[in-house]
């Protein structure tokens, strides 16, 4: 547990007529840095974000667009299930190895990629392994083979995402964190959108040179995913220590500016104490579970949003459009709750807030009539603003609380692992036998979830509040001042 230390009087009153002189205070030296941060920032902005929202994009591109080849074309018999021979159960189950993949490997590749292999080239590795894979969906004919490929594809996905928020923990600050894993994570709702667009334009050449449209849906993702290896490896910068665009004034910068309240590049081993701290201390437990509820909601948009939207009276390729605009709200709104929970500091409220509105819009849905088709697709726009949101925010409250500052980049890992899991649910909640219906139980559960983040995300800010006044240190016995 974190040590406890008796809370010390901190706060003094200047005496009049003389320079406040305390840490915290304003002065001109500070000020001056903090404009060389804002500088620094912008060139980094430039240098990493713009690369990592597209790679990003492609990951969740890829990750989805099973969920578009399971209903584009069906009616004429050409959708991936009727093409290989895979029954509603069959589909649930391939998605559900796919999560297991990505809980099983995300850990083990931010280790890799922390103590072994540089971030630019691990990362291309990751990328350019599932971009063949998906380019070999192109030639199933059968079940099997889309189990395997499917497995494998998780294995390579799993340490992309972890990676990314490890890589952002190396250049930016705690209080800058936020905004950034948002503008990479919102990309998986423009993937969502732009998967849309894609499957709609496709689903219209299916039978082209001989082939079904969801095969051409994993050649053209497939090869713009291949494509992207090169820039990784010459564009996205590795360490301040390696920055070849920045001076070494500015690497020393770089790296000081971090040291505050963790962050940067540190290949230290952590102690045992500390690793069992960052997996199972009750409130690390509390953010992992949050986070599974959480993405029981995304997973539901990543693998069934043509679905549901069909489920609401459309066809298949109608619902290919039609899922774009909950993912459109999804990012606008993930952008715009980032930012606020880095300005103003205070990530508890914004996560319970917008889990509240999320949970209201999966519940109305599920007691809508089903023939109530504008209504509940309002309230899919509604839920899309509660599942993806939130991520950003959950994922930097977590780098910003580990027990260690040595063990940030397991946390992220251990953290977005969790996705996997609620992935798994994700998948057999949303039955084929109750599309009349309206999907309740995927409704209810999804609305649960939410209600269950906002109920923790609650709590874990009244937790933390209570830390910083007890004066509680971390798993080293160093001072630290917790984000809630």
């Amino acid at each position: 547990m974190e040590k406890v230390e008796p809370q010390e009087h901190l706060e003094s009153t200047p005496e009049e007529g003389k320079p406040n002189t305390s840490p915290g205070a304003p002065n001109e030296e500070g000020e001056i840095d903090q404009q060389r941060s804002k500088r620094l920032n912008r060139r980094l902005d430039l240098r990493i974000l713009p690369l990592c929202c597209w790679l990003y994009l492609l990951n969740f591109l890829d990750r989805g667009n099973i969920g578009n080849a399971k209903v584009l074309n069906q009616e004429t018999g050409d959708d991936l299930l009727q093409k290989t021979g895979m029954t509603a159960n069959g589909y649930a189950l391939t998605v559900t190895l796919f999560s297991v993949a990505y809980t099983v490997f995300e850990v083990p590749s931010n280790w890799i990629m922390k103590h072994y292999v540089r971030p630019s080239v691990w990362l291309a590795t990751l990328l350019g392994c599932w971009g063949c894979l998906t380019l070999g969906f192109a030639g199933v004919h059968n079940y099997a083979t889309v189990l395997a490929l499917r497995l494998l594809i998780g294995v390579f996905e799993a340490g992309f995402f972890p990676g990314i928020v490890y890589l952002i923990t190396i250049w930016y600050r705690h209080n800058e964190r936020s905004v950034r894993i948002a503008f990479v994570i919102a990309f998986c709702n423009l993937a969502g959108a732009f998967g849309g667009a894609i499957g709609y334009g496709i689903g219209n050449i299916n039978g082209k040179a001989g082939l079904e449209g969801f095969r051409w849906l994993f050649i053209v993702e497939g090869i713009i995913t291949v494509l992207s290896v090169l820039p990784t490896l010459l564009v996205l910068p590795d360490y301040p220590a390696r920055a070849t665009f920045l001076s070494p004034d500015e690497k020393k910068f770089a790296e000081d500016r971090l040291a505050e309240r963790g962050g940067g590049y540190n290949k230290e081993h952590a102690t045992r104490k500390e690793i069992l701290q960052t997996f199972f201390s009750p409130r690390m437990l509390a953010h992992y579970f949050a986070y599974i509820a959480n993405v029981v909601t995304q997973g539901s948009f990543t693998f069934f949003t043509p679905t549901i939207v069909t489920g609401l009276g459309y066809s298949s390729i109608q619902a290919q459009l039609l899922t774009v605009p909950p993912w459109v709200v999804g990012f606008v709104v993930a952008i715009l709750l980032s930012y606020s929970a880095d300005y103003f500091n205070a990530r508890g409220w914004h996560v319970t807030i917008i889990s509240v509105v999320g949970g209201l819009g999966w519940l109305t849905a599920g007691l809508l009539p089903t023939t109530s088709y504008v209504q509940r697709y309002g309230c899919l726009c509604m839920a899309a603003a509660g599942a993806f949101p939130a991520a950003p925010s959950m994922t930097n409250w977590v780098t910003c609380n580990t027990p260690s500052l040595l063990t940030i980049p397991f946390a992220i890992a251990l953290h977005n692992s969790c996705a996997g899991l609620g992935q798994i649910i994700a998948q057999w909640i949303w039955k084929t036998s109750e599309a009349k219906q309206g999907y309740p139980t995927g409704n209810f559960v999804c609305a649960a979830c939410n209600f269950f983040v906002a109920i923790v995300a609650f709590s874990l800010r009244l937790w933390y509040v209570r830390m910083n006044k007890k004066g509680v240190r971390d798993a080293r016995g160093e001072r630290r001042v917790w984000s809630y």
